[in-house]
């Protein structure tokens, strides 16, 4: 930093404050060492330069950069484990994307449909099942590390983000009185339904965060 360049700002962002170091060390090194870098290069160019106003723009250049770099990274960050907070992510998802199934009888009716093709109710879940698995894990939205699986192979995001979708279809459709558990097929087959959607809603609410 050149003599003339006032130091970062009081309680602004850092270098050290890159969202990369929560994740991959070497990413977060490389990172840095890539900031740094550029920093560099702004003090350079505030000492070729003789105009107070030149130099004072090259000064919010490279604090307009600090602050980029810190805000950077909703997307592409290193996610591990499955935590309280995630959960509460993936249960306000799935709500956020369950609410219209609640409220709109189409939703009964494609109940209806379901329930009397077993096929197509079984194919619904497992379609469920893999686009959660898509989101998560094959998409690259966001770096999805498997930690602590149970049985060592199922992943706890998994079920965590399936588990919170199908409860929280459960209670609220029956809460709201959208599903009778005396035809036990039909509620289910309707449960079904606003649970595709949810599971979707709720693995993007997880991960999107990336926590």
């Amino acid at each position: 930093m050149s003599a003339n360049d006032p130091p970062s700002e009081p309680g602004g962002p850092d270098v050290g404050d890159d969202p990369a170091a929560a994740g991959d060390p070497e990413a977060a090194a490389d990172s840095t060492d890539e900031m740094e870098r550029l920093l560099a290069e702004f003090d350079a160019l505030a000492e070729t330069v003789d105009s107070p106003a030149e130099r004072e723009r090259v000064r919010s250049a490279r604090r307009a950069a600090v602050v980029a770099a810190h805000e950077a990274g909703a997307f592409g960050r290193v996610i591990r484990g499955f935590d309280r907070a995630d959960l509460a992510e993936a249960f306000l998802g799935s709500v956020l994307f369950g609410i219209p199934m609640f409220v709109e009888g189409g939703t009964n009716e494609v109940g209806h449909h379901l329930a009397a093709h077993p096929v197509s109710l079984v194919g619904t879940v497992v379609g469920a099942v893999g686009l959660v698995v898509g989101i998560l894990y094959v998409a690259d939205i966001q770096d999805v590390r498997i930690h602590e699986p149970f049985l060592g192979v199922v992943p706890r995001r998994l079920v965590g983000v399936l588990g919170v979708s199908a409860v929280t279809a459960v209670v609220v459709m029956t809460a709201w009185g959208r599903v009778d558990w005396a035809t036990p097929m039909l509620a289910l087959a309707d449960v079904v339904v606003a649970f595709a959607p949810m599971s979707v809603g709720a693995a993007l609410g997880d991960i999107l965060p990336g926590s």
